[in-house]
């Protein structure tokens, strides 16, 4: 795949573009978007995802538009995943309602740029080391396990590790317990803290090098090319933010997402050892030569993935269909409950001891 620098450059201005109009469209203002609003923008970005799908399958071939598409649709399955973790750590700081856009939207771009990083790096390895190859595939076949391992048990391991950063992020940083509007920090009494919004991107920063541990290998079991890594990760985030607000607490009721994650994930490893083993370098297996090994096509993979994922959503809304909880209209409070948790944040406690409080005239003297 020929992908020139000036498409490269042009791609990049137009995802951080479309950042940039969200940002200023929707997330400056603090507002909490209406079931309406997050349905119309998450069709959108999903629109722009699968045309640019079709770009690729027009420009480069069939072979590239499916790794693409295959790709876009693993790391959007991950994402999901992802927004319950998300979910987690906005009731753990009890950040407002009216605030969490902003901190999704910068904990996102964050997300890009780490992403970006561990992208340059795969390439790098794959392209001088073919072995890395046996590496990725162990890694998510391990990593499967431990999802299924762990299945049932994700909302309690995410709160302890959540606590565990916030309070190496308190030793280190001077903090207040009081959120000041949307601001990051803040001067109290002269001396400049630092408030529970920040906290809650910190955390959000380390768990997103966590996600990309993940997402990047997995990707690259799908495709080598960097192009096509980096774009089906960059339109996967898009409109995460919106889809967080849209499907609130329908997360509750995804629970078989892990186990069909965890067998996304061990195929995509399988696919990646196979491969390892055809283009094998290392000399104390067969030694040193390739071996005759049945490879998974982009095809395959594509109507695996989709096929793993469609029966996971299903049974999971089959298991919990008796469970929803009712969605509040939109003038009520302007999109569906997440949850009882969700209460929480509203109002502006947790057990962490964390309050909402709104800018007084005293407070904005104080800055």
């Amino acid at each position: 795949m020929n992908v020139s620098s000036t498409v490269w450059i042009v791609t990049i201005v137009v995802i951080l573009g479309l950042f940039v109009f969200d940002f200023f469209a929707h997330v400056k203002t603090p507002h909490e978007p209406t079931f309406k609003e997050s349905a119309t923008w998450s069709v959108v970005y999903i629109t722009i995802a699968i045309l640019f799908g079709g770009i690729v399958f027009w420009q480069y071939g069939a072979t590239y538009g499916g790794e693409y598409f295959a790709g876009y649709v693993t790391e959007k399955a991950l994402s999901v995943d992802n927004l319950f973790v998300f979910l987690i750590i906005m009731t753990t700081f009890a950040v407002p309602r009216q605030y969490q856009q902003k901190v999704l939207l910068i904990g996102i771009v964050m997300a890009l740029v780490m992403r970006g990083g561990f992208i340059a790096l795969g390439a790098a390895a794959i392209n001088n080391f073919s072995w890395v190859f046996y590496l990725f595939g162990a890694f998510l076949i391990y990593t499967a396990y431990k999802l299924i391992k762990e299945a049932g048990e994700e909302e309690e391991n995410e709160v302890q590790q959540d606590t565990k950063i916030m309070k190496f992020a308190k030793k280190i940083l001077p903090t207040t317990d009081e959120y000041h509007g949307d601001r990051l920090t803040v001067k109290i009494d002269g001396k400049r803290v630092v408030t529970p919004m920040l906290l809650a991107l910190v955390v959000i920063g380390f768990t997103d090098i966590l996600f990309a541990l993940d997402s990047i290998p997995a990707i690259y079991g799908l495709t080598t090319e960097p192009y096509i890594v980096f774009t089906a990760n960059a339109f996967a985030l898009m409109g995460l933010r919106q889809l967080y607000f849209l499907i609130g607490g329908l997360l509750d009721r995804l629970v078989y997402l892990s186990y069909g994650l965890s067998l996304v994930l061990a195929f995509i490893g399988v696919k990646l050892v196979l491969h390892a083993l055809h283009e094998n370098e290392l000399g104390f297996i067969n030694g040193g030569e390739n071996l005759s090994v049945p490879e998974i096509s982009t095809g395959v993979s594509l109507s695996v993935i989709m096929g793993i994922l469609i029966v996971t959503t299903v049974a999971s809304l089959l298991k919990t269909r008796g469970d929803a909880k009712p969605a509040v209209k939109d003038g009520e409070t302007g999109s569906p409950v997440l949850g009882d948790d969700t209460t929480a944040a509203s109002t502006g406690t947790t057990s962490t001891g964390t309050t909402s409080t709104s800018v007084t005239d005293t407070e904005r003297d104080s800055r």
